[in-house]
């Protein structure tokens, strides 16, 4: 049995085993290749998935059909992850309607109408449906970026952050909205 701290024998190629202090077993490299990642013989290995890229695979994470953020899988989900569809009982509630598509569509319409290479705000697509009412068209643009969202899961924009391609699901902050670019 190996103790805090304790060291199993090791050399190029093999993976060093150490024990923490509160019993865990893990590994680290000790050099050459990738496929040699066993301990010699007569030593202590660790589990699978204590050794980092040996762990049980997770299924791939989904996105929301409403707001079109990432949803990550959990345990509970287990059991029914191939039903999951939405990433809280709000989206579930508000499902993606005509006016959704709508405004989708109006983020199309508008890239049309610019050069390849050029962007837009969600502002821009809120502004053009309500341009006189202050108070209308922003009250869109959280509707606008979920569409924006929703179309980046289905690989037709991309949305942009100081000209950089950030994650929909994490962006805080002014976007940009842009074709997708292969």
């Amino acid at each position: 049995m190996l103790r805090a701290g304790a060291v199993g024998v090791t050399a190029p190629g093999f993976v060093h085993r150490t024990v923490s202090r509160r019993g865990a077993l893990y590994g680290t490299r000790c050099g050459a290749r990738k496929e040699a990642r066993c301990a010699i013989p007569g030593t202590r290995t660790a589990p699978p998935a204590l050794t980092g890229d040996m762990s049980p695979a997770t299924p791939e994470s989904k996105t929301c059909r409403s707001c079109g953020r990432r949803i990550e899988w959990r345990k509970k989900w287990a059991s029914n992850w191939d039903d999951i569809a939405y990433c809280s009982d709000s989206c579930r509630k508000h499902k993606v309607t005509a006016h959704d598509r709508e405004l989708e569509q109006r983020i199309r319409d508008l890239l049309a109408q610019r050069a390849a290479s050029s962007s837009i705000c969600p502002s821009d697509v809120a502004r053009s449906l309500h341009p006189d009412d202050e108070d209308a068209w922003r009250d869109l643009m959280e509707p606008v970026r979920r569409a924006a969202r929703r179309m980046v899961a289905a690989g037709e924009v991309d949305i942009t952050q100081g000209g950089s391609v950030v994650d929909p699901s994490t962006a805080k902050g002014p976007i940009r909205i842009r074709r997708h670019r292969s």
